[in-house]
């Protein structure tokens, strides 16, 4: 495999439950002695964002007091009083400087500027915003994001190459309210019509609704066959919700159809749980073993060359990139809260034998750069 998280324990402790150490990482004596500030990460809970939150755990394995950790609650739509609550507690402490969020969903904003009117000078890092560019980038000082928009092309084109004749996609309301999302869609369509493929809007229920994430799942488990019944194997499947991607997975496997890639691409979002793979210890950290473990998977279930996914965990690198680019800010090591040159030194730092592409925001309606806000895009692996 070409490229490699050096920091991939991060997603071996996703699938184990156990944060194992990446042969480069630091130690926490070697980066945290003599620091005298902390740095908090917020972060959802198990149930809605398992990468994140164990990066989250990891990075407080190892960097130990300098880093304090919170989380918003599973239904943040609505109890987005108790996101802010939580951001205001962390910045309750003087020597939090820095304030991490992955995923910065709705109420990240407002969080933002309750905590400004005390301390102006605190640094927020918004990994996975929720909320629209032009107001996420208002209030962040950097915002990390995968590239959506770059994916409303290289997401069919995968599909294409993969034998797609449709392409079904899974969303609701809420998700078609955030403009980067709905953007995506609007070029998944376009692209589609372009490479011959015929698109079909697909509305789940919303996993922060009533029937919560059970019922989100349940459906995909049910409607799946449905959509291979009425379009045929040639399917691609996609959807905005990390949630569903474990079922997704399961029954596109089961039904024969493809897979281009999760909402958030990385070889450890649910791909593991999906295929029932589990890690022995003597390759807890070995993404290269990972890997061929989803390939023989996807293989004895009759899916060679219709499943893929970026190299890349890329929510679990916004939340180690994060960290470390707050504390090179707090150390000195920046030209100011946003510098572009080191956060795609430290991006790339995390990554072997390849880089990322970086590129800032521009809103395709007014023409606006966002220079703080940057996308970040890979290429795949296809199992």
């Amino acid at each position: 495999m070409k490229k490699k998280l050096l920091a991939i324990c991060l997603s071996a402790a996703m699938i184990v439950g156990i944060a194992g150490c990446a042969p480069k990482a630091p130690t926490s004596e070697e980066d945290s002695k003599g620091k005298d500030y902390k740095i908090g990460i917020i972060t959802g809970t198990v149930s809605q964002g398992e990468e994140e939150y164990r990066a989250a755990e990891n990075m407080k394995k190892q960097y130990g007091d300098m880093i304090v950790l919170q989380t918003y609650p599973d239904s943040f739509m609505k109890e987005q009083e108790t996101t802010i609550a939580n951001t205001l507690a962390l910045a309750a402490d003087p020597d939090v400087k820095a304030i991490i969020f992955v995923q910065a969903v709705p109420g990240a904003s407002a969080a933002i500027d309750k905590v400004r009117e005390t301390n102006p000078d605190m640094l927020f890092i918004a990994g996975v915003p929720g909320e629209d560019p032009a107001m996420i980038g208002g209030k962040a000082d950097v915002i990390l994001q995968a590239d959506e928009l770059g994916m409303g092309v290289s997401v069919i084109e995968q599909a294409k190459k993969q034998g797609a004749k449709t392409f079904v996609h899974y969303t609701f309301p809420r998700h078609m309210s955030y403009e980067m999302l709905a953007k995506r869609r609007d070029l998944f369509k376009e692209t589609c019509e372009k490479e011959g493929i015929k698109f079909v809007d697909a509305t789940a229920p919303d996993p922060t609704g009533d029937a919560g994430v059970p019922g989100a799942q349940q459906f995909i488990l049910e409607d799946v066959p449905r959509k291979v019944a009425e379009y045929g194997k040639d399917t691609a499947f996609f959807s905005t919700n990390c949630s569903m991607q474990e079922p997704l997975i399961k029954m596109v496997l089961k039904e024969g159809a493809i897979f281009p890639q999760q909402c958030c691409p990385s070889p450890y979002h649910a791909y593991p749980g999906a295929l029932g793979i589990e890690i022995p210890d003597d390759k807890k950290g070995d993404v290269a073993y990972i890997v061929d473990q989803i390939g023989e998977k996807i293989k004895a279930g009759g899916g060679e060359g219709r499943f893929s996914t970026w190299p890349v965990p890329i929510n679990m690198m916004f939340v180690e990139g994060g960290v470390k680019y707050a504390m090179a800010f707090l150390d000195g090591e920046t030209d100011g809260k946003n510098d572009k040159a080191k956060l795609t030194e430290i991006l790339n730092s995390l990554l072997d034998d390849a880089e990322i592409k970086i590129t800032p925001y521009i809103d395709a309606g007014s023409g606006k750069t966002y220079d703080n806000y940057y996308l970040i895009l890979s290429d795949y692996i296809n199992f």
